[in-house]
Order: structure tokens, then C-alpha cells, then sequence
């Protein structure tokens, strides 16, 4: 545990802040899971931030997402988080995918993809299904701007259909969330040292 690392959590809930996300608590459980690896971190509510439409890095006047990206750039691990919405991905999740796609056209100075040697895992809440079909659409989109997904880097609760509780709303962590939290936090933690260490070669 040698080597100090540093987590960007993104929650991307619908509700700007104040108001109580289960998205930021699962965040927040999953950076406390990683500071027992010494992982310190950050958690952002991209609603609270204009971000603009686009695939640029920057849209221009008015455009907040360049802040973020400063905060993604500098973060060893990306935890990306997302209530579930008619079986998908929010549409604030849908947006910051979208300003990612700029670092595929972004290289460090050896020629790499920027992103390269950075752990990216995922928060998934929801009254509903579609938990699985999300990490997917996730995981495939943060592997293609050069994140590495450690085993069983994804963290999921799904209440029951048609129900009002939310995440936010139990007395308790369920017992396999909080498990598989533990798992997903420390694999995401080992494996960003391993590239801290030793990062993917350049050829």
C-alpha cells in the first residue's frame, strides 16, 4: 500500500444537490471501501456542474466540464455512478460519456492514449432491472478511452420493481452489497498500483 492513490467519484444522478441521492451514497460507500486501500477520494455531483453537449474537451463560454476534466485527469481511479431510469443509464450519465469521448483523440508524451494506466468502476442504484445492461454500456465505453476494469468492478443494489424504496431509504447496507463494494474497491486499488508501478507500454 506504498504507493499514495487518489479516486474521482461522478455521481450522476438526476436531483442537483441538496436533495439525497442514492447515487452519492453508494459513491460514498465505495470511496470509504477504497480509502482502507489508501485511496483518497473525491465525490462530484455532475448535475451541480453545466456541462455542455459535445465531444470537445471544451464547448466553450459557460461550459463547466473542463473543471471536471482537470479532476478525471488527475484521479488514479473513476468511479462512475448512475441511478437506473427505464432500464438505462440517466441521461446526466449519458452526457458525461459523451465530453469523455474527447480523450480518444488525447495522447501522453510516450504516444499512449491519456487515460491509459487509470481504473475506472462502477455504481449502479435502481428500482428496476438493468443493472447488468448498464455496467456493459459503462465498461465498454471507459475501456475504449484506455480505463482498465478490475474483476468485479461493479457495485449494484436493485430494489424491487414498481416499489418506492430507494437505496437511500434502508436501515442497512444489504450484506452482498457491501461485499461486493469491499471486493470492487480493493481489486480497483491493486490493480491501479500495479499500473502506478508499471503503466502499459507505449509499442
Amino acid at each position: 500500500m506504498s504507493t499514495p492513490l487518489t479516486a474521482l467519484a461522478i455521481s450522476c444522478t438526476l436531483k442537483p444537490s441538496p436533495a439525497e441521492s442514492s447515487s452519492d451514497l453508494l459513491g460514498e460507500q465505495i470511496l470509504a471501501a477504497l480509502g482502507e486501500h489508501g485511496v483518497s477520494g473525491e465525490l462530484v455531483r455532475a448535475v451541480d456542474h453545466t456541462i455542455s453537449p459535445g465531444v470537445d474537451a471544451d464547448m466553450g463560454a459557460g461550459d463547466g466540464w473542463p473543471q471536471l476534466r482537470e479532476k478525471v485527469h488527475a484521479a488514479d481511479i473513476l468511479v462512475f455512478l448512475t441511478p437506473t431510469w427505464m432500464g438505462q443509464h440517466s441521461s446526466v450519465a449519458q452526457r458525461v460519456l459523451e465530453r469523455l469521448d474527447a480523450e480518444l483523440s488525447e495522447t501522453d508524451d510516450a504516444g499512449r492514449p491519456i487515460l491509459f494506466d487509470k481504473v475506472a468502476i462502477a455504481g449502479i442504484v435502481g428500482n428496476e432491472d438493468g443493472a447488468h445492461h448498464i455496467a456493459a454500456i459503462l465498461f465498454q465505453s471507459l475501456n475504449d478511452i484506455g480505463y482498465s476494469v478490475p474483476a468485479q468492478g461493479s457495485v449494484y443494489w436493485n430494489g424491487e420493481a414498481m416499489h418506492t424504496v430507494d437505496y437511500k431509504d434502508l436501515e442497512e447496507t444489504p450484506e452482498k452489497v457491501a461485499q461486493t463494494t469491499a471486493t470492487a474497491a480493493r481489486n480497483a486499488a491493486h490493480l491501479a498500483r500495479l499500473l502506478a508501478g508499471e503503466g502499459y507500454p507505449a509499442e
